[in-house]
This record gives structure tokens, sequence and C-alpha cells, in this order.
């Protein structure tokens, strides 16, 4: 077991190997944050809009946002599990297939995004798109496999967008009714 301390902009990140399958990296108590890498495992993730701007009503936006992902799935890739993307923030069950973690994917992300919409907003300023962290959480079983894909396909029922998963167009609910998950 070692520990590697290196100044990460101004705080000190660490990263922490128990062995060499499972690593844990964190940040200084300051910032009591921590998260947890853990090879072919797969993850759940929310990511908010900053003050819950609902951007994504406009498909333009969530185009752009799709191929965003594409594009990073390329550079970083990842098996999309399941999503539902709603006007203000989104959900995946991804699997990271590389050498990246699941915070480089949604770094990836979320830098190149921003910077797509600026280009296409013409802003050349700085631009708070993003809320500062997304949410992550490692499946543990199948039972919480299931219940993070029911979550992810009746988020827009949740926020009242809809009253049945299958109205909502902007998720997997369909390829997983395919499937036969949903009889």
């Amino acid at each position: 077991m070692f520990i590697v301390e290196r100044p990460c902009c101004h705080v000190w990140k660490r990263d922490l190997r128990l062995n060499d399958t499972f690593r844990v990296s964190f940040y200084d108590a300051r910032m009591n944050f921590r998260r947890y890498y853990v090879p072919n495992a797969q993850i759940f993730i929310t990511q908010v809009v900053h003050n819950r701007a609902p951007i994504f009503h406009h498909l333009i936006y969530l185009n752009l946002l799709r191929k965003t992902m594409r594009v990073a799935k390329k550079r970083h890739p990842f098996k999309m599990i399941a999503y539902v993307f709603l006007p203000d923030h989104f959900h995946l069950l991804i699997q990271p297939s590389g050498a990246s973690n699941f915070s480089q994917i949604m770094h990836s992300c979320k830098r190149n995004f921003t910077l797509n919409y600026k280009r296409h907003k013409g802003i050349n300023g700085s631009l708070k798109f993003w809320q500062k962290r997304f949410f992550d959480h490692i499946i543990r079983d199948e039972q919480d496999f299931k219940n993070h894909v029911e979550y992810i396909h009746h988020n827009p029922i949740k926020h009242g967008y809809v009253q049945h998963p299958e109205e909502w167009p902007h998720s997997s609910y369909h390829e997983w009714q395919k499937r036969g998950f949903y009889t």
C-alpha cells in the first residue's frame, strides 16, 4: 500500500491504492469529498445544470450533449447501460471499459459540452454551466442495479413530465423494454 500526494490546483490530491484492483481518490479534509474507483464497476451518475436551468428542454442542446458524450466515449471508452435526459439534469448508468475512470469521462463530457455550448451561443467569457460536482454511486449487486435502472427510467414521472416512462423520449426505457426488462 502506498500514498502519493501532489498538488492539484490549490488543493492536495491523494491516491490511495489498497491493492491492484481498488483505488480510492479523495481531496483533503477541507472539501470532505471522496470518489471510489473500482475496475469494471457500473456507476450511477447524476449531473445537474447550474441553477437547474432547463437548457436541455431545447432539443438543439440535448442533441449537442448526446454528440459530446459520443465523442467522450471514443476518447474514454465506456458502456452506456441506461440513461435519462431531463431539462435541467441527467442520470447515467455507465461502465468504463478502458483506462479512463468515470471522473475522466464526466470531465470530458462537461468540459467539451460547455465549450461547444459557448461556441454555439457566441459566448467568449467564462460560463458556469454545470453544478460544481456530479453525484456518483458504485452499483453493489443485482438488486442495486435494478433499482437504479428503475430510478433512471421513472425519473421523468417523479419530476411530473409524464405519467408513464414510455412517454419520455429521452431515455433508454424503450431499449430496456425491447430486451424484456419491462413486461
